[in-house]
């Protein structure tokens, strides 16, 4: 798996666990802290975020960092 694909999948999986939770960008956003910009970047695969986002962002979502790790290789 290529670096851009794991950055796709890790997106991906914030998509989809923000969008069932009911949560638009700029609510997750607000709630870690974090640009709505960033947001929408990190989900489109367009960054590689940093552990202590990550954790911003899975606290954000109720979950724990591992949680929103799994399955990536």
């Amino acid at each position: 798996m290529t670096e851009d694909s794991q950055l796709q999948q890790f997106g991906e999986t914030v998509r989809k666990v923000r969008k069932a939770k009911g949560l638009s960008q700029e609510q997750l956003a607000e709630l870690a802290g974090l640009h709505r910009n960033y947001i929408g970047g990190v989900e489109r695969g367009e960054r590689n975020i940093a552990l202590l986002n990550i954790i911003l962002i899975a606290h954000a979502l109720g979950m724990s960092p591992s949680e929103l790790l799994q399955g990536l290789d």
